[in-house]
């Protein structure tokens, strides 16, 4: 079999999501580093690949593949491995809620309004902007309240078992965690809180750490 090869850069949410999701799979696959942040651009040639020069894209047998819950079903639907969808229309229809939750209202506040101004700026010796963390706390305390009312009580976003939902959620999770506010938001909501310990402790976290945050790389099995 061919293997699929990802596009991306190790510190992007979005890349790592497709990560998560290939490893849980048990695929076999090349990862090869892309920085749209790169003073020089994009790599030549990779607006081929992706024409919004966004990250990260994705590539089988021939098939090219752009936008990372894209890539994310496709790999859960195409290769073989524990499914990452429910199998009921009503539980894959939470999962897509929960994705379209995280895109719209979720990443923004809690990686650029949060964990960038109060975490990156001060590493590169740049003020933080208090009012836009004021702002993207309220967003975001009421973002993961959601989250965890959807829980209903389950283990995971979705239900009873791991799904695209769940790994679509903890990358960005990481990086609000970094931030002293995202820490106390995550410490108020204590069911959420338990879901990240479980998710932190499965192997495929641990595989893929961001280099901008340190995280535990040794911590225990998941039960």
């Amino acid at each position: 079999m061919v293997q699929p090869v990802l596009f991306g850069a190790a510190y992007s949410v979005y890349t790592r999501i497709a990560r998560l999701t290939l490893i849980e799979k048990g695929v076999a696959h090349a990862f090869e580093e892309v920085d749209i942040f790169d003073p020089a651009g994009p790599p030549v040639g990779y607006l081929e690949r992706h024409p919004f020069g966004r990250i990260p894209s994705f590539t089988h047998d021939g098939f090219a593949l752009y936008e990372t819950a894209a890539i994310a079903r496709y790999v859960d639907e195409a290769f073989p491995g524990p499914p990452l969808q429910p199998a009921t229309p009503r539980g894959r229809a939470r999962v897509a809620q929960i994705v379209g939750i995280l895109d719209s209202y979720g990443y923004r506040p809690m990686v650029w309004d949060i964990f960038v101004e109060r975490v990156r700026r001060p590493q590169q010796n740049e003020p933080s902007d208090e009012a836009t963390i004021a702002k993207a706390v309220a967003q975001t305390d009421r973002c993961i309240a959601v989250l965890e009312g959807l829980m209903a009580g389950n283990p995971w976003l979705a239900g009873e078992a791991l799904s695209l939902a769940d790994l679509h959620a903890a990358p960005m999770i990481a990086y609000l965690r970094a931030a002293p506010e995202g820490a106390a938001l995550m410490a108020g909501h204590p069911r959420l809180a338990a879901w990240w310990e479980r998710i932190a402790a499965r192997p495929s976290m641990r595989a893929t750490p961001s280099p901008l945050v340190p995280e535990p790389t040794d911590a225990p099995e998941p039960p």
